[in-house]
């Protein structure tokens, strides 16, 4: 049966495979599976059949299967092994074959089917492309318009495709509002409703800060000063610990930028954000005692296999070493990956003298 038989088809999916990257053997496959359903469905038919469509001449061919049998009780789904011989002498009972059909106006729903197919084919294969180009992208920085805005989910327009920037990504203080621009960190690609890809993009991760400063400051650009850990309350407060190899490169003085010029423009891209940028040091306490700024801090005891460090600060640096709600201090512990407890000096000499009271005591027991 000559349901498709022009040339023009197969160079049409040559085409695709040249541009798109489609496979002409994957939508030839596609078309012959349509074409059964679309058999089905227009001949209201439960024969056991298939489609086979040539590669080269685009013709395609439908085909009952069948099974071999001695007398046929079902003709849709067996054949007499007499009419079977007909078509190959080898068939034996038990066998399937398949009879060729040509049912009418099967060529039009044919031609119809393949071009359907087509054009499914070509839209898939176009999110496919958006998808890998922007998964390609996940850790990057993009700018996009907002749609949508509440607190639930703010949906960005990026160009080529959708970007959704879900409650926990917000920015808390910041209130978006449509047609506003806004840059994010994409921090992953997924395939929604429909297999539409959808970028998440986030203002509230970490990450969104480190790759801010790489953009801003041209020495961590260039790989001449390296950002060490990043730890962040969004909209608040953030702790960038910076690092360099170059004894004659500042790293905090290089972030911060002549009269903070450079920090500034990240802290507006945060909406006033404060940032904290200290000196990473491989020495535990020197690098605490850094992370807690802007307290200052009299001592710090270290022990490495706990990974603890006790901290002592002047009485009047308590309350800024902790922080409000404990800010400081927690967003110290996440930057250094050290647990951390914080004490005035007071407070320090308080456990001391109740430690060498209750020593005298068990030296008497």
């Amino acid at each position: 049966m000559k349901a498709i038989d022009n040339k023009e088809l197969i160079l049409a999916l040559e085409e695709l495979e040249k541009e798109k990257g489609i496979k002409k053997a994957y939508v030839i496959e596609a078309i012959e599976q349509a074409l059964i359903t679309a058999y089905k469905r227009n001949f209201d038919s439960a024969e056991n059949v298939k489609v086979v469509m040539d590669q080269v001449t685009g013709e395609a061919h439908l085909y009952a299967v069948k099974e071999v049998v001695e007398v046929a009780e079902d003709d849709k789904l067996q054949i007499n092994l007499d009419n079977a011989k007909k078509i190959s002498k080898k068939l034996e009972i038990g066998d399937s074959v398949d009879v060729e059909m040509v049912p009418k106006d099967f060529g039009r729903i044919a031609a119809q089917t393949a071009k359907q197919v087509i054009i499914q084919k070509l839209r898939e294969a176009e999110r496919d492309i958006v998808f890998n180009e922007f998964h390609e992208r996940k850790g990057e920085i993009v700018s996009g318009i907002i749609q949508k805005a509440d607190t639930n989910i703010v949906v960005m327009d990026l160009g080529k495709l959708e970007g959704i920037m879900p409650g926990k990504e917000q920015i808390p203080t910041e209130k978006y509002s449509v047609n506003q621009k806004v840059r994010g960190y994409v921090l992953d690609v997924v395939k929604g409703m429909k297999g539409n890809p959808q970028v998440v993009v986030s203002r509230a991760c970490p990450e969104f800060v480190r790759r801010l400063f790489e953009f801003e400051i041209p020495e961590i650009y260039e790989g001449l000063i390296e950002i060490k850990s990043v730890s962040r309350d969004p909209g608040y407060r953030s702790k960038v610990a910076v690092y360099s190899t170059n004894p004659n490169i500042d790293p905090v003085g290089s972030c911060v930028g002549q009269k903070g010029v450079r920090i500034q423009n990240i802290i507006n891209e945060l909406n006033g954000e404060k940032i904290d940028v200290i000196e990473w040091n491989e020495d535990p306490s020197i690098y605490i005692a850094a992370a807690l700024l802007p307290a200052q801090v009299l001592a710090v005891d270290i022990k490495e296999e706990e990974k603890f460090a006790q901290v002592i600060v002047p009485d009047d640096q308590l309350s800024l070493a902790i922080g409000k709600s404990g800010q400081n201090a927690r967003l110290a512990v996440k930057l250094t990956n050290w647990k951390i407890d914080i004490k005035s000096e007071s407070q320090f000499r308080e456990m001391i003298a109740a430690m060498q009271e209750e020593q005298p005591q068990e030296e008497e027991e």
